[in-house]
């Protein structure tokens, strides 16, 4: 008798978390990472990932900017989400893997997958040497992120975007039971990526606006945004002025602190660009 989706949700569904910030290899790792636990399923950038196959949801690597990226990558859409709960319900497994760029984004996934939190979180610096990450990294810099599926399986979807593979050979099991196993990942250049020779990238005004909002809204959808203020330097470095309404409830030093940080760490992370500084102007406490 199958085991009813909601019932093996709450009792026989471990969710892992593979953490790091963007560009250091988290997906590269991704496999290797399932092979060693024992893991069914993986998520990553949109995709949900079984063995070889994408079998559900698309990659927010083929979207065209970055903000629609972030979205895929979240889960944003109604019509992107149910796809995937769809396929989970259907799937026999025990064991699934998120993949994300912070604590906070994997819990949020989990949340729109209608998973339970993750039980056990592994940050990338953990399991990777320095100096792999660092060379994933530089890579990162000329555009090329890394899918954990074969090369023949993307082609299916992604041909516009593949770039080459990278295959890695692993030893998983114990004792008698000790064996190796090849692991193939697909470089991929998103059409959002910088190049080798990328020039100038520009982004307005209004996109950055757009994904500030996102990110307070994620952040914390009690914070209410009345006003924002661009201003770059000579450097293309922005400072950023933040006009809010907040709930008087709210611990003002410690969460907007964080606020500051996760708005700096965001857009940095996501578009590439330096935010000199973020201030906060609190005009109503309601």
């Amino acid at each position: 008798m199958q085991i009813p989706y909601c019932i093996k949700k709450l009792f026989g569904i471990k969710v892992y978390a593979l953490v790091g910030r963007s560009g250091t290899g988290k997906s590269f790792r991704a496999r290797l990472t399932a092979a060693k636990h024992g893991i069914d399923l993986i998520i990553d950038d949109g995709l949900l990932i079984k063995g070889d196959n994408i079998i559900a949801g698309k990659s927010a690597k083929s979207e065209k900017v970055y903000l629609t990226a972030i979205k895929t990558a979240l889960f944003d859409s109604v019509e992107h989400r149910t796809e995937v709960r769809n396929k989970l319900k259907e799937e026999q497994f025990t064991k699934i893997l998120l993949i994300g760029t912070s604590e906070a984004m994997v819990q949020k996934i989990a949340s729109r997958l209608h998973l339970p939190k993750p039980s056990k979180i592994i940050q990338i610096e953990d399991i990777a040497p320095e100096d792999e990450i660092n060379k994933a990294l530089k890579e990162r810099a000329t555009g090329k992120h890394v899918i954990p599926i074969p090369q023949v399986e993307v082609e299916k979807d992604y041909s516009d975007i593949i770039s080459g593979a990278v295959k890695k050979t692993i030893k998983i099991g114990k004792g008698l039971f000790k064996r190796k196993k090849k692991i193939e990942n697909t470089v991929v250049h998103p059409t959002f990526a910088p190049g080798e020779n990328p020039g100038h990238v520009t982004i307005s005004k209004a996109a950055l606006i757009q994904m500030i909002m996102h990110c307070a809204d994620e952040f914390d959808s009690t914070i209410k945004i009345k006003k924002i203020k661009l201003s770059p330097d000579s450097s293309g470095a922005y400072k950023i002025k933040l006009f809010l309404n907040a709930s008087y409830k709210t611990q003002l030093s410690g969460n907007f602190h964080n606020f500051q940080k996760y708005i700096s760490q965001s857009l940095t992370r996501y578009t590439g660009i330096q935010i000199k500084e973020v201030n906060l102007e609190i005009e109503n406490l309601t």
